[in-house]
């Protein structure tokens, strides 16, 4: 949708087209006027009256090319040409005069605010009573129902294009804020587990190179995990993206392995249990439940890595039921201070893991525990379909 400069004009799907709305009423309207000063011309006999009504037809339809473009001017110029076709066949009726300036009413209401297009609703009911000198007891409110009609029809047309835009809009807000999501989930969790790997080849550099090399090796490792899987995230992105590399694609509970790997090579103790069918086609969860499953995993593990002190082994669960996936994240350590290697957050990473569950109708809890550690547990339906596979967040989610 783009504005063109110095007009207050919008042009995107469902707006008026200057090049073919006006011609085209234009060819619906001209006609009617021109046939109603004929019949009235012929009922009173043809003189200059007729040609300068003619004229006036012509005037309408010139001015009627501008009705997108200038819809308060040329409902000006179509109402004063209709009143003077009134005046001079009165036969016409004021509705049949003024049959141009409605359409510009349209038009008005179509494509300006509210109060401006009333103020021409108001301005057109002007010349009302003069509508019984030649409808008799019909001619005022049948015209006053033709140009409510001409406004209404204008106001409903701005109306549904006004909620067109927002939902564009708030359809754009959404998918910037899940690339964010994705983006951060992918960035935070590996760039956590650099950071400690950094710190430990740099303490042990001298002393025990080999555990240095190790380090670095890992790094590698997980750098090489979270390449890949940025560009899936950025082929998902995209409509004319090269083909998947082997193994690419959308992570999920079959990672799980993968990404406890992770977490083991920064100095953890992971252990992942998994409850009910196996990886089998057909027998997983649905893709958005696996997907927000995987991600919430990655995220508790983050925040071990970056907020746990002391903790040496986490217990993650996972219980695959038949209207619901259980995920249980446990660790044995106790919230610290930002330590040396933490990297700096917005605390929004637990807002982020509801936020994930509650798209699909689920629920996410966290706390501590009683004798010590923190539980993260996330219940997602299996059986909500409100969310595509590929998963929305609202706009405002947060990320750390």
């Amino acid at each position: 949708m783009t504005r063109e400069p110095g007009r207050r004009r919008w042009r995107g799907p469902g707006a008026p087209s200057a090049g073919a709305f006006g011609p085209a009423v234009a060819a619906l309207v001209v006609p009617a006027v021109a046939v109603a000063v004929a019949v009235a011309s012929a009922a009173a006999g043809a003189d200059r009256r007729t040609a300068l009504a003619a004229g006036l037809a012509v005037l309408q339809f010139g001015a009627l090319r501008w009705v997108p473009r200038r819809p308060a001017a040329v409902l000006g110029v179509t109402a004063v040409t209709g009143l003077a076709v009134f005046a001079l066949f009165p036969a016409v009726t004021l509705t049949g005069a003024l049959l141009a300036a409605q359409v510009a009413l349209c038009a008005l209401a179509a494509t300006r605010p509210r109060r401006i297009s009333l103020r021409g609703a108001a301005a057109l009911c002007v010349p009302a009573p003069l509508a019984p000198l030649a409808g008799g007891g019909l001619g005022l409110p049948l015209y006053l129902l033709a140009v409510a009609l001409a406004w209404t029809a204008g106001e409903l047309y701005r109306t549904r294009r006004a909620r067109a835009a927002a939902e564009t809009r708030r359809a754009v807000a959404e998918e910037r804020a899940r690339i964010a999501r994705d983006v951060h989930d992918v960035v935070a969790h590996t760039v956590s587990v650099m950071v400690i790997q950094a710190s430990a080849a740099e303490d042990g550099f001298t002393a025990r190179p080999e555990q240095a090399r190790q380090a670095l090796r890992d790094i590698e490792a997980v750098g090489r995990s979270a390449l890949t899987e940025l560009r899936w995230l950025l082929r998902a992105f995209r409509d004319d993206g090269p083909a998947a590399e082997p193994g690419a694609g959308p992570p999920g509970l079959a990672r799980l392995d993968a990404l406890a790997d992770t977490a083991r090579a920064a100095g953890l103790s992971v252990v992942v249990r998994r409850d009910g069918p196996g990886d089998a086609a057909g027998d997983g969860p649905p893709a958005a439940v696996d997907l927000t499953a995987y991600r919430i995993v990655q995220e508790a593990l983050t925040n071990v890595l970056r907020h746990a002190e002391g903790a040496a082994e986490v217990r993650v669960s996972v219980r695959l039921g038949a209207a619901a996936v259980d995920v249980e994240v446990v660790d044995d350590g106790r919230p610290r201070p930002r330590p040396r290697t933490a990297l700096p957050g917005t605390g929004n990473g637990l807002t982020g893991m509801r936020e994930r569950a509650a798209l699909l109708g689920g629920s996410m809890r966290a706390g501590p525990l009683d004798g010590g550690g923190w539980r993260v547990h996330a219940t997602l339906p299996t059986g909500h379909t409100a969310v595509a596979a590929g998963g929305t967040t609202p706009p405002g989610e947060g990320s750390t």
